[in-house]
């Protein structure tokens, strides 16, 4: 069975989504929940589980790439097969990207290519939605490259922008749409369902 270690950055409800799939049906180890920050929600909710969490806070390192590379070898010592990022904020050198190349995915809160990238994350991109009169936006997992929220798309759902919307109620649904997609997305990677040529990802 795949080992898996969810990065996350909040509350967690993306990780607790994964869990729950797991838990009605398993197909993967969550070995480790990596928190960038103390006291999110997202400890709270490995600690419920008796899931491992370990804090790889940027202000105990004296850069990012000390960081990453201590991450590295935990990661390698728990065995881990493959990363998922929930809600996971911190930058990610590209030297990180490459020891685990095709092993990372995210789930990003738009339909990719719109409104990704640098700076959108969170309510800035459920703003941005709006502001620009789009009328679908929703979620994408994706793997991860050295490009931000450019890697090799495995799936995507849609969610209608409704009149009268703010930022928070369109996140709200699209929110409802990513506790889906992402264990789903989690689930084949971790049973060998998606293959990956190029930037071509098909899912048996």
């Amino acid at each position: 069975m795949k080992r898996i270690a969810v990065f996350a950055s909040g509350g967690g409800t993306d990780f607790q989504s994964v869990i729950d799939a797991n838990e009605r049906g398993k197909f993967c180890d969550i070995a480790l929940l990596v928190a960038s920050k103390h006291g999110i929600g997202a400890i709270e909710r490995a600690e419920k589980h008796g899931i491992s969490a370990v804090v790889f806070a940027k202000n105990d390192y004296s850069d990012l790439d000390t960081l990453y590379s201590e991450l590295s070898r935990l990661l390698k010592m728990h065995r881990i097969d493959y990363i998922v990022l929930a809600g996971w904020l911190k930058i990610i050198p590209e030297s990180f990207i490459k020891t685990f190349e095709d092993r990372i995915i995210n789930i990003h809160p738009s339909l990719i290519p719109a409104f990704c990238g640098a700076g959108y994350y969170g309510l800035k991109v459920h703003k941005a939605v709006l502001d620009y009169g789009a009328k679908i936006t929703g979620c994408t997992v994706h793997f991860v490259n050295e490009i931000p929220d450019g890697g090799a798309i495995i799936a995507q759902s849609a969610v209608e922008v409704k009149e009268g919307d703010t930022p928070e109620t369109l996140q709200a649904r699209v929110l409802e749409k990513e506790h889906e997609l992402l264990p789903e997305c989690v689930k084949k990677l971790c049973l060998g369902k998606i293959k990956k040529q190029g930037n071509k990802v098909t899912i048996d």
